[in-house]
């Protein structure tokens, strides 16, 4: 082989590893897992899906996946998680009220106090919903028959523990109905639960606006009443509140990253997290799916935290689903 030839392969093979670089430094993270803790489609999964697409479409990372890790409110996916050594891929994980909810529930040996922070995301309503064959068709008329006999009519929604089975204790606490009487069939993802509503399963369904919207929308489902304070632009939906039931609840949801990751790796994750808070694609994205912008991050999402943990606490045990 000449010199001239030599040369020539060693400039090619600079240029080559130079573009590599150049490459890879254009993305904050090069290559990313979001793990979604629980069945595909689900609330969890639809938000994964969305911030994978953002995160890819504006080239803030060079490659994703989403891994789903189902089971017990996320908190077999938050075990898993927090088991994980540092000789791991860059992984990020979704968790929310849910999460804590089941976790304490649960008297689980994992909570979220094991895994570290990253940001606080979103926030979206809950709603009641039943068959549009269903005989209820406002709120009164169901909670009419629920209140004499709640055993008789079941209620499909999220994990035990989870947002969407707070909801329904707190409706028995405002109706003078025993919680311990209440008849929840609790699913391990949303998909599972849409599936016993739609099939005409279950009296009625408790789930998270942006799960259940479509559904609303094209007539096969019937809304009786949304969490919110009070009505939202856009959403023909009456509120508990409107109704003359004192309930308002936001499910809120946020990423987590393992214990082990090193400070680089967490760093790296919080300024994901705020790079995508303020690209306007993301905006799109929580008035798309009528979700509220909820972030909070650093020593403000840690206090929340704290002081959620005790809340969630309190609640869970006055309907019957914590012991402390």
């Amino acid at each position: 082989m000449n010199k001239v030839l030599i040369v020539a392969l060693i400039i090619l093979t600079l240029i080559s590893c130079s573009n590599e670089t150049q490459n890879e430094s254009q993305y904050l993270i090069s290559e990313i897992e979001i793990i979604a803790p629980a069945s595909p489609g689900g609330g969890w999964d639809q938000t994964a899906r969305l911030i994978q697409g953002v995160l890819l479409g504006q080239g803030l990372v060079g490659n994703s996946q989403v891994v789903n890790i189902p089971g017990a409110g996320g908190t077999i996916g938050l075990a898993q998680l927090v088991a994980n050594s540092r000789n791991v891929n860059m992984k990020i994980m979704l968790s929310g009220l849910i999460m804590m909810g089941a976790s304490l529930s649960n008297n689980s040996e994992v909570t979220l106090d094991d895994a570290i922070p990253i940001a606080r995301l979103l926030g979206e309503y809950e709603v009641l919903v039943v068959p549009t064959s269903s005989p209820y068709v406002n709120l009164d008329s169901f909670l009419n028959d629920w209140r004499d006999d709640p055993g008789s009519l079941s209620v499909a929604g999220g994990s035990a523990g989870g947002t969407d089975h707070m909801l329904l204790g707190l409706l028995a606490i405002d109706q003078g109905v025993d919680p311990s009487s209440i008849n929840y069939l609790a699913h391990s993802g949303g998909g599972e639960s849409l599936a016993a509503i739609l099939g005409n399963h279950v009296a009625a369904g408790i789930n998270g606006y942006g799960e259940l919207r479509a559904f609303i929308d094209s007539g096969r489902l019937r809304a009786l009443a949304i969490s919110s304070p009070e009505r939202i632009e856009g959403i023909d939906i009456p509120t508990f509140i409107e109704q003359g039931v004192d309930i308002e609840l936001a499910n809120w949801r946020s990423l987590i990253a393992s214990p082990n990751e090193p400070n680089e790796n967490i760093i790296k994750y919080r300024e994901l997290a705020i790079e995508l808070n303020n690209l306007e694609e993301w905006r799109v994205v929580l008035e798309n799916n009528n979700w509220i912008n909820l972030f909070m991050i650093d020593s403000e999402f840690d206090q929340f935290l704290i002081d959620e943990t005790k809340r969630v606490n309190e609640v869970l045990f006055l309907i019957g689903l914590s012991s402390e």
